[in-house]
């Protein structure tokens, strides 16, 4: 099962797609899996495909030795001919995304790495923040090793912080946050806290990241399928 970890030792792409129906939604899951179980590209190291939950659309967490084998990737003929127009056919917005991994946290009680996999249980939060170039290494301070009392939080499990590097779809600089719950009724017990009942702690980072992000977007989602190179 994929592992994140902030060691720079893999090309980190998000690939998001958003859509407007339920039943498009199960369409591009069913793609999703037909190309990650088919996948043999020289330099892919694994994918890992989640079902959207809050909103219908779908998210492929692939992991790849190099920037260079993404780039042949998307420059082949199957990509650029058949795989681009085919999720284009289903979704309303496609954005495929190059991150590094600048942080992850887990709580005291979990596997001291983090683990994606559809054999956890885990309610995950993507969000994705807009930043003005020059504040992007704070706002993932911000979002990152500012938020270490997240591990106090009921229901919390992890989360990863992604620089980005360059995106398809999306303009300018960018950072991820990928973040791991209990339960759906655990994460929205979190989110729709009032100000005035949440920690100094919290009120602070809330305070700063929302000095430093130009603009901000997040989906929940199930992971349903994962596949590694040598499966």
């Amino acid at each position: 099962m994929p592992k994140i970890a902030a060691d720079g030792k893999y090309l980190t792409v998000l690939n998001l797609f958003s859509t407007d129906a339920p039943e498009k939604q199960e369409r591009l899951l069913g793609a999703m899996r037909e190309i990650v179980d088919a996948a043999a590209y020289e330099g892919w190291i694994s994918s890992t495909v989640h079902s959207g939950q809050d909103k219908p659309g779908t998210a492929n967490f692939i992991q790849w030795r190099s920037t260079e084998d993404l780039e042949t990737r998307y420059a082949g003929e199957e990509f650029k001919h058949r795989t681009l127009p085919l999720f284009g056919e289903m979704t309303t917005s496609i954005r495929l995304l190059q991150n590094e991994v600048a942080f992850t946290q887990q709580v005291p009680s979990g596997y001291g790495t983090t683990v994606i996999s559809p054999d956890r249980n885990d309610h995950t939060v993507i969000e994705i923040f807009g930043v003005e170039e020059k504040d992007q290494e704070d706002l993932i301070d911000a979002l990152g090793p500012s938020q270490e009392w997240l591990t106090e939080v009921g229901g919390y499990r992890s989360h990863t912080v992604l620089r980005g590097l360059r995106g398809r779809g999306l303009d300018g600089k960018f950072v991820v946050s990928y973040a791991q719950w209990d339960s759906k009724e655990a994460y929205d017990a979190f989110r729709t806290l009032p100000e005035e009942q949440r920690s100094a702690a919290r009120r602070k980072t809330d305070a700063r990241v929302a000095a430093l992000a130009t603009s901000h977007d997040w989906n929940t989602y199930r992971v349903v399928h994962t596949r590694s190179a040598g499966q």
